[in-house]
């Protein structure tokens, strides 16, 4: 190594360089304001009564003039929102609310921006958990669950019966003739909720080891008088219920999962002889050069790291990750004793792919 070596670069790979860390910077800024613009219903606001000033796009939605004027600046410069420099009226263009209004779920983008401010929260926990090793315990995410459960809402409940289901032939018949399911990592439960919903003849079962999330399932359920499901806090980690349902779901969970080896030999063991099990979980690669293509991949990893992988290393656990990739969920399949393993992905959805797995 050279101390007084003057080191050659590339300006113009390196003024490109520049650019896009200003963009990550605004972009980074903007993701707040869409998450805000969502939460407080100023996207559907705009969607629902046009061109407005300042003032009367918070009388709509009953919120303080100051905020929205500025949340509108941001909204403005960031090319979300139009204004007509001469009545000083603000916009949503209609193909900007097709992504960003819950009319459009769904394919609200909106919703997944509220990640960006629920991680944002723990940067220090991170931060220390770098330096020291460990884990952040789920009671230091505010709001995640209930964030989860509404892009649950769009990738899985609205899913279920057109996409998701009809990944295992006969499925559905067995569940209008009357079966037994679980869901394991089920947080706050709304797809089983839907499933009861939609088949009384079957009994559904969730677990979970959010007290939080249970407690909001549970309460949902009984309010919808729904009498064939029930919800349990139960860590995946301790779990054995031998030959017990005769189909079981994973939604976004295996990778959570303290030990989600012995989760996998758990389900492999609680499945009756015929059972499946189908697991969604996110669509990648084990390895990092093999995801450079992915459209979300930077996403991926930084929810694992300040989510995924840290609340499994809180409780002692391996650390899988979000983007623990079809290759190794292939093996572990394998190893939880599990004969054959399906690979789907769904043409909407290019976030997760979806397991079929059978004994």
């Amino acid at each position: 190594m050279c101390g007084n070596c003057t080191v050659k670069i590339d300006q113009g790979k390196s003024d490109a360089f520049s650019e896009r860390l200003v963009g990550i910077l605004n972009d980074a800024a903007l993701a707040l304001m869409l998450s805000i613009g969502h939460r407080t219903g100023l996207f559907d606001a705009l969607d629902r009564v046009g061109a407005v000033t300042s003032q009367e796009l918070a009388d709509a939605c009953g919120l303080n003039e100051r905020y929205v004027r500025e949340w509108l600046g941001a909204m403005v410069t960031g090319r979300i929102l139009t204004i007509d420099r001469e009545t000083g009226r603000y916009a949503l263009p209609s193909e900007h609310g097709a992504w960003l209004t819950r009319r459009a779920s769904p394919d609200n983008i909106a919703v997944a921006m509220q990640f960006i401010g629920v991680l944002g929260a723990v940067e220090d926990d991170v931060v220390s958990c770098f330096e020291r090793g460990g884990g952040v315990g789920y009671a230091r995410f505010k709001r995640f669950h209930e964030v989860m459960a509404e892009e649950s809402g769009q990738t899985v409940v609205a899913a279920l019966e057109e996409h998701i289901l009809p990944l295992v032939p006969g499925l559905r018949a067995d569940l209008e003739a009357g079966i037994r399911v679980a869901d394991v990592g089920c947080g706050r439960g709304r797809a089983m909720i839907e499933l009861a919903r939609r088949y009384p003849s079957s009994t559904f079962v969730g677990y979970d080891l959010s007290e939080e999330a249970i407690d909001w399932a549970n309460e949902h359920a009984r309010t919808r008088g729904l009498r064939n499901i029930e919800f349990r806090v139960q860590d995946l980690s301790e779990w054995e219920e031998p030959n017990a349902f005769d189909a079981i779901f994973a939604f976004d969970s295996i990778h959570d999962q303290k030990d989600p080896r012995h989760m996998l030999g758990a389900v492999s063991d609680a499945l009756k002889p015929g059972g499946v099990f189908l697991a969604q979980d996110i669509a990648g690669h084990s390895d990092h050069a093999d995801n450079l293509d992915h459209p979300v991949a930077p996403f991926i990893y930084t929810i694992s790291c300040m989510h995924c992988m840290t609340v499994s290393l809180a409780q002692g656990g391996v650390g899988l990750g979000a983007a623990w990739g079809q290759e190794l969920a292939g093996k572990m399949f394998e190893e939880a004793g599990f004969a054959s393993t399906e690979v789907n992905s769904l043409a909407h959805d290019f976030m997760n792919v979806f397991y079929v797995n059978r004994n």
